[in-house]
């Protein structure tokens, strides 16, 4: 029996396979090497402020803005049955830069994650014509409908970093990254993107598959 395929769901997501031998040495320290990119996804994933002082002489510095935009795509669904789509394109490129970033951590490339480029990551989700894809009402329990995804990438995303894991000493010893482990990992990031696009983004109304496959 064939694995079901779902390449017609409006949310993509694939690695290349790094088929060369992995970088050993940044694969050893990835923990500590990803630090000042992670510093730099920080910096436009949320928002955070530093507050000085006493009394009335407070200070306060916004060091980081930004970060995934709900409420607004939320309300202008709801009210509007729109999708500006200055809103949609940033959603896209911070969640493709936060993947790049995971991917990096997950030892599936050892390029340095861009702020801008693709490299190995492929990461598709439709711009939805709101009226016609949408239901201006389902956006208030998403969230809620998601739980069973949420159950089940809790178990998956353990498995995937024991996978993860025994890719390190993989890549240690060998150079390489077992494409089985390879494929599971990302799989299950895939699982995970099409959740976030259905339940948070809210790009599309077609409840994510139970599946692993692409």
């Amino acid at each position: 029996m064939e694995t079901p395929l779902h390449t017609d769901y409006p949310v993509q997501l694939d690695v290349d396979y790094p088929d060369r031998p992995l970088n050993r040495l940044t694969t050893f320290f990835r923990l500590f090497t990803v630090i000042p990119i992670a510093i730099v996804l920080g910096t436009v994933s949320g928002g955070t402020s530093y507050s000085g002082g006493a009394g009335s002489n407070t200070t306060t510095v916004v060091v980081a803005a930004g970060g995934l935009l709900f409420a607004g795509p939320l309300l202008m669904i709801l009210f509007r049955e729109k999708y500006p789509r200055w809103w949609f394109d940033w959603n896209l490129e911070l969640t493709r830069f936060s993947s790049r970033v995971a991917l990096y951590v997950a030892l599936l490339d050892d390029r340095y994650p861009s702020t801008d480029e693709q490299q190995s990551l492929r990461l598709d989700i439709a711009y939805p014509d709101v009226r016609a894809d949408l239901n201006r009402w389902l956006p208030l329990v998403k969230w809620f409908l998601a739980i069973p995804h949420y159950i089940a990438l809790a178990f998956l995303g353990l498995a995937a970093w024991i996978c993860i894991v025994i890719a390190w000493f993989a890549i240690l010893f060998t150079g390489r990254y077992p494409r089985g482990l390879f494929d599971f990992v990302v799989a299950v990031g895939r699982w995970a993107v099409r959740v976030s696009a259905y339940a948070f983004l809210l790009t599309t109304d077609r409840y994510p598959p139970f599946s692993l496959s692409p």
